[in-house]
């Protein structure tokens, strides 16, 4: 990416918009392309201003913020990462967010570095949770989801590396923070996440964090 981020903001409530507003545009690798304050509004925005990332609310008038994040993602026009940002820290939100194709999930109380970082490394292809939600999120997924796990036998071998690279990524890290634990470039991570995603048939980080706990992998 060569420009700033793109972003478009969702939230019913104008005063929050502009706040969150202020706080991304405050960082010079990023720029607020356009507001909107229902889900139908959000669906019609970002396919005409193509953000890169767009963060969304839940709970709002018209359609929700779960509904257009389903819609948004189902269409192949529409390149643009979706981070929900919300004040519920509620495990069927999170799970319904991540099933509807949320690449990150943050609840409003995070630091203003933190959202900033989000919408960075969703523009980076990166997923996040907040740590307040992430084990509710990996309990509930693999709870739901028993019947997906497969034999031992039918797990898809990864090579040392990636299997290292993913039991640090179901830790919370990002590409950062591996590469300098595994003492390598930021570009080698990206290319074991990238192989590792593609092997095991996962869309993002955050599927990859729930494939490790479902199968034992996170250390």
């Amino acid at each position: 990416m060569t420009g700033p981020v793109r972003v478009v903001l969702v939230d019913d409530q104008a005063l929050l918009r502009a706040g969150i507003g202020t706080i991304l545009s405050a960082h010079p690798g990023i720029e607020v392309v356009g507001e909107a304050g229902t889900g139908a509004e959000a669906v019609d925005l970002v396919r005409a201003t193509r953000p890169d990332v767009v963060c969304m609310d839940v709970q709002m008038p018209d359609m929700d913020g779960l509904e257009a994040t389903r819609r948004l993602v189902a269409d192949p026009d529409v390149l643009a990462a979706v981070v929900i940002l919300t004040t519920f820290n509620r495990e069927d939100y999170l799970v319904e967010a991540l099933r509807a194709g949320a690449v990150g999930y943050l609840l409003k109380t995070s630091r203003p570095e933190q959202l900033t970082d989000a919408v960075l490394r969703a523009a980076a292809g990166e997923g996040l949770l907040a740590p307040e939600v992430t084990r509710a999120v990996i309990a509930r997924a693999v709870q739901d989801r028993p019947a997906t796990r497969p034999a031992p036998e039918q797990v898809v071998p990864l090579t040392e590396r990636e299997g290292e690279v993913l039991v640090l990524v179901a830790r919370g890290l990002n590409n950062d923070e591996i590469a300098a634990e595994l003492v390598v470039s930021r570009a080698t991570v990206k290319t074991h996440v990238s192989n590792l995603l593609a092997k095991l048939g996962l869309r993002d980080r955050v599927q990859a964090v729930v494939y490790a706990h479902e199968h034992g992998l996170a250390g």
